[in-house]
């Protein structure tokens, strides 16, 4: 067994970083990744990451204590950069004394970075395109996680497979970690071995028995296959929407229907264009925690990534890790066999 086939070696950088035994971050869910996922994630060798979300400094404050009565082990904390409140969000985290803070939904100022590593709490930045992973660098950014089309909530355009090839060859001086459509730990190995430094999975965990998801919301995920998540549809390229990948269901259909018709309003001069692009944006509002928490899976969104296919049944958190580790680890013994058994040439 060679050193840097050993999963690990491959993920040594990565848990060191997060002061974990596997490189593998939960992803930052609103309404599901609260302090029993994140705690169980963290207990059972993961980094579990709370989802700060809309939640005010008082909210996030409780959060963070709570989720510190339940584990001991390293923890973050996902802050939204558009935030009215970020400054007071930020200062909480600096109060628990949080050791990693992650800025996720826009590009983060450098005073909010510099303000977090003030407290000498690690920065994890998402970076989208190689060009903002290199800003991000020069701004102070510890890690970066970039994350593909293929993953659940909001989206960009680009698959995790291009994101990899085009950022990981190039970004050496700080971790870099994977997402988007990973739920299984062959996937893991293989981003390891292309140079990540560890990887994030959100939809994986939605079904772990510690989430405080709904049973209908659950019982959403199992049955649901990898084609069943969709992004949402943008019926007017002069009323932009940010794409959400989740399960289609009565809520997808009557969005695209709000659109239209909030679109014909405005043509009909009954609605300026500030008034109906808020229509359109507010029709979302509440929906996620409809669906999470109070089971409307119909009418709420279910926000799911395309590895929802691979979520088969409800099950603790630690045997999913496990599970994913014991797979990563076979795909590396197979990868050694392989290697090992080639001959080797001579050079002449």
């Amino acid at each position: 067994m060679t050193a840097q086939s050993n999963l690990a070696a491959l993920s040594a950088r990565g848990t060191a970083f997060l002061g974990t035994r596997y490189a593998i971050l939960g992803g930052a869910m609103s309404w599901v990744s609260e302090h029993n996922l994140v705690s169980a994630i963290s207990n059972a060798g993961g980094f579990g990451v709370i989802a700060c979300g809309a939640m005010s400094p008082e909210l996030l404050d409780k959060e963070i204590a709570a989720t510190k009565a339940l584990t001991d082990k390293p923890f973050g904390v996902n802050l939204i950069t558009m935030h009215p409140q970020l400054d007071e969000l930020i200062a909480v985290c600096g109060k628990h004394n949080v050791g990693h803070v992650v800025l996720a939904g826009g590009l983060p100022k450098t005073a909010s970075i510099q303000a977090i590593k003030a407290f000498g709490a690690k920065v994890i930045c998402f970076a989208p395109a190689l060009v903002i992973a290199k800003k991000l660098v020069r701004a102070g950014a510890d890690a970066l996680v970039i994350e593909g089309m293929e993953a659940g909530g909001h989206i960009g355009p680009v698959s995790t497979s291009v994101l990899a090839q085009e950022i990981l060859p190039h970004i050496r001086d700080i971790p870099v970690f994977v997402a988007g459509g990973i739920g299984r730990g062959e996937a893991i190995a293989a981003y390891l071995q292309f140079g990540a430094s560890g990887v994030q999975l959100g939809t994986r965990f939605v079904c772990a028995t510690e989430s405080i998801a709904h049973e209908n919301f659950k019982k959403s995920f199992i049955r649901a296959g990898a084609r069943d998540a969709v992004p949402s549809v943008q019926v007017d390229p002069d009323f932009p929407v940010i794409p959400v990948r989740a399960l289609a269901n009565k809520a997808t259909n009557a969005f695209s229907r709000l659109q239209s018709e909030v679109i014909a309003e405005f043509r009909a001069g009954k609605l300026d264009k500030e008034e109906a692009q808020l229509k359109i944006e507010h029709f979302w509002a509440g929906a996620l925690r409809r669906a999470v928490i109070e089971g409307d899976v119909e009418n709420g969104s279910v926000m799911a990534g395309q590895s929802v296919g691979l979520v088969e049944k409800v099950e603790p958190v630690a045997d999913i890790l496990a599970a994913l580790v014991a797979e990563a680890e076979a795909h590396l013994a197979k990868w050694r066999r392989v290697t090992d058994s080639e001959p080797k040439g001579e050079i002449a």
